[in-house]
């Protein structure tokens, strides 16, 4: 099933109740939005034809994951013993026995940095690769990436959550177009742990009937309507958007790409009845139906404890129980799950996967036995897509608390993640971002 709005709609025999898109322009959606005339954006056959960023909000602790230091004195190291991997020399903590065995699929960095300890910051600066300037926050990597490609029937760049992710305090301002505007945000789509996809940016247009809706003339009379009763400022945009949103529940192929229904059940079984779970899945889908990025989204708030929280890895508070009893264990089964998957479909290879968060906790435990935040040292995973797997690129001094190694910044992160992608360097100069960055040249 496929809830659209308040109402479901079926995807297999056609559209079971009354089901029609209402686009609001306070939500647009990139999608198809195609290159700009003459631009040399993007290369004619880059590596990664998708992106799939896994993105864990509030932070994993690296210690207690891919980085231990089992040679720490006690108020470092923690409380978890470390297993070998499928690389040699390369341990990680004993909550992560899937991963480790599956290490020569993907490559590790453990040097990664950040420039602010504030999760809505520091979130922004990761997805972004840069500080906020004059023209305020830069655009999200997902956003210069579907600014250079054009679309078909689906959404250009999707976001899995229930909406923006962020902490209690409000959203990322870097989840999206930023400087650019709004039409480049992601659309948003959240799967729930039964894997039900709902998306709350499509309500439905009163008046309008299923059995109406292959009537084109009529619904582009009615969108227009509506058009004329909406901020003008987006007019330019605006044909592209409801067109795009009308061709979401025409188009049969792009219904099919959100009904995990279609999926066997051993399959479903593997991710797990959880969000985080179905939605790696639904994000399997959206790559192999064409998506350029999709963003899975473990939380759509950071925190552990937030009223209706989805349990982020914002562990201030238990991050050892917390690791043990749900977090790592969650992690460690779908993202081993997503991996083979991909791997056994042929996917791997054209699909860039990058799984981080926005910084790591501290190395010292603090006095109540967990662990803050820490933006100087942290891992990110990277695989597929021109990655060359089973490396682990950097090192941390001897207690996690800063590189010894050369630091990996965020413009690193978004400038090796576009190149792979086919996003030039000559694009990215003509689009004044990531300026100054360059790519990982140990992970290609």
């Amino acid at each position: 099933m496929l809830d659209v709005g308040s109402f479901e709609s079926r995807t297999c025999h056609g559209v079971s109740r009354r089901a029609f898109v209402r686009a609001a322009l306070s939500a647009p959606f990139v999608w198809g939005l195609s290159a700009r005339s003459g631009s040399t954006a993007v290369a004619e056959h880059p590596k990664a034809k998708s992106i799939l960023l896994v993105w864990l909000g509030g932070a994993p602790s690296h210690l207690d994951t891919f980085d231990p230091k089992p040679k720490a004195t006690a108020e470092y190291r923690g409380p978890f013993s470390t297993i070998p991997t499928c690389t040699p020399g390369v341990r990680f903590t004993e909550l992560l026995p899937k991963l480790a065995a599956r290490s020569h699929r993907f490559s590790l960095v453990r040097t990664n940095v950040n420039y602010d300890g504030d999760h809505l910051i520091a979130g922004s600066i990761a997805l972004t690769g840069a500080r906020p300037g004059p023209r305020g926050y830069e655009p999200n990597f997902g956003s210069i990436l579907v600014r250079q490609r054009g679309g078909g029937q689906l959404p250009t760049f999707i976001s899995l959550a229930k909406g923006p992710i962020g902490d209690g305090r409000g959203p990322l301002l870097g989840f999206g177009g930023g400087a650019w505007g709004k039409v480049y945000d992601p659309f948003m789509v959240w799967c729930s742990e039964e894997g039900k996809v709902d998306i709350p940016d499509l309500k439905l247009l009163d008046g309008l009937t299923p059995a109406r809706l292959s009537d084109r003339r009529l619904v582009l009379q009615e969108l227009d309507r509506v058009r004329r009763q909406s901020d003008q400022a987006m007019s330019e945009h605006w044909n592209k958007l409801y067109q795009r949103a009308y061709a979401l529940l025409a188009s049969a192929e792009a219904r099919r790409a959100f009904d995990l229904s279609r999926e066997p059940e051993n399959i479903r079984e593997a991710y797990g009845h959880t969000s985080f779970g179905q939605s790696c899945l639904l994000g399997r889908r959206l790559v192999e139906a064409g998506v350029p990025y999709v963003q899975v989204n473990w939380s759509q708030f950071v925190e552990v404890f937030y009223p209706f929280s989805d349990y982020g890895w914002d562990t201030h508070a238990d991050n050892f129980g917390l690791l043990a009893d749900w977090h790592c264990p969650l992690l460690d089964g779908v993202f081993a799950t997503l991996l083979d998957d991909l791997e056994q479909r042929g996917l791997l290879k054209t699909t860039l996967v990058v799984c981080m968060g926005e910084f790591g906790r501290t190395p010292r435990i603090n006095d109540i036995g967990s662990r803050d935040h820490w933006h100087q040292c942290y891992f990110s995973i990277w695989a597929g897509g021109g990655v060359l797997p089973g490396r682990v690129v950097g090192e941390s001094d001897p207690r996690g608390e800063y590189p010894a190694t050369e630091p990996i910044t965020p413009a690193m992160v978004g400038t090796t993640m576009l190149e792979l992608a086919g996003v030039t360097s000559a694009a990215r100069a003509e689009l004044r971002v990531l300026e100054g960055g360059r790519v990982i040249h140990e992970l290609v």
